[in-house]
């Protein structure tokens, strides 16, 4: 079978000619339909995120997939069924359901709070990914899609992700009785903009959205076809949004630049929470840690980090993704690439679902979100 991969000391996905995988005891093959990509995929590929499987000098690409059944293999799932994988498995056995008895945090069905030496992730960490014709997942880690999001599946991972950061940020102002009205969302990428969707479908009264464009641009026009305000962050820093605009009672992290973990307490209103979801690179610079510690404390704001999904977060992002407009996603989605031009996936778009916002402006115009079709319905 065609499988994409990267091999140990490149830097540049390619083709390979891989066995079809036969599942073991307790999993499913699954014939892959859609693979998503994003900034984690090009994190993996300049070698500053991931790694590769023990052993192995190639890693197959790919963590935000679609696919059916195609062999049941004696579990709840039937032939034809269409799936979506989880991301995580215990590291013993890489993606062996029987490893996970013995790791606590797959054990109580939460592998998204595993810290990194706990768990392996696949297409990124430890274990072979999703972009290949086939592959195989212990069942329990497959999720069912409906069949009306076949076409959309591969985004049901970022959503989770969005999913499960929104329902932590929630829970920890949930000893109070918190009603936030405005939301900022910081990066314009694929995953900020899924984000910012699903926070319109919630019916936030307003909507910002950061990133670092000029204008004609597509993802400007997806934040205003969604009624949301486009912010410049070299017109408006982080800081001085509330200023200029409001503060903000929630604020969504999706950019990897390190500055605004610090930035971002400035930028929301008493009792405001933010997420924190991109990865920086290694970078020391000056914070005033007594304003910034202050007003933690002194307006009640907390600051959350979040990693993954499991698939609880994976059921909440069917059912939201479900009740987005399909015109939406198809704004969202900017191409489809079979294997035989899978390059253009990974295109110029280098940091399109993550990274700083100086790295933001160098990206492809054109694109927001693209996929490799591995195969049809």
């Amino acid at each position: 079978m065609d499988a994409i991969v990267v091999r140990r000391g490149e830097s540049s996905p390619e083709i390979a000619e891989l066995p079809r995988p036969d599942p073991g005891p307790g999993e499913v093959l699954v014939r892959t339909l859609r693979v998503g990509v994003d900034g984690t995929d090009r994190e993996v590929l300049a070698g500053s995120h991931g790694g590769f499987p023990p052993g192995e000098d190639r890693l197959v690409l790919g963590h935000e997939a679609v696919g059916v059944v195609a062999e049941a293999n004696g579990t709840t799932f039937e032939e034809g069924d269409v799936v979506a994988p989880t991301v995580r498995g215990p590291p013993a056995a890489g993606t062996d359901a029987s490893a996970a008895d013995t790791n606590e945090y797959f054990a109580r069905g939460e592998p998204d709070m595993a810290p990194p030496d706990a768990c392996v992730e696949r297409g990124i960490d430890g274990a072979h990914g999703f972009m290949a014709e086939y592959f195989t997942s212990p069942a329990e880690y497959l999720v069912p899609v409906p069949d009306d999001l076949t076409e959309w599946g591969f985004l049901l991972e970022p959503a989770s992700i969005a999913e499960k950061a929104l329902e932590h940020a929630s829970a920890s102002r949930s000893a109070f009785d918190w009603e936030p009205e405005s939301a900022l969302v910081l990066g314009n990428g694929s995953l900020g903009l899924l984000t910012l969707a699903m926070l319109d479908a919630r019916e936030y009264d307003r909507l910002y959205c950061l990133g670092r464009r000029d204008r004609p641009d597509p993802t400007i026009d997806f934040v205003e076809a969604l009624g949301a305000t486009y912010l410049d962050s070299r017109r408006t820093p982080v800081p001085e949004i509330p200023d200029a605009h409001e503060p903000m009672d929630l604020v969504y992290e999706a950019t990897g630049h390190a500055k605004h973990a610090v930035e971002c307490v400035d930028a929301l209103a008493p009792n405001g929470v933010a997420a924190l979801l991109g990865v920086p690179d290694s970078w020391t610079f000056e914070v005033d840690g007594g304003h910034f510690h202050e007003e933690l404390v002194m307006t009640n704001k907390a600051l959350v980090g979040s990693v993954n999904s499991n698939v609880s977060h994976f059921e909440a992002a069917i059912e939201t993704l479900g009740e987005l407009p399909k015109r939406l996603l198809a704004d969202l989605v900017t191409g489809v690439y079979g294997l035989d031009e899978f390059e253009a996936a990974f295109g110029d778009d280098t940091q399109a679902g993550s990274a700083s916002d100086e790295s933001q402006s160098r990206h492809d115009e054109t694109a927001i979100k693209t996929a490799v079709q591995l195969s049809g319905t």
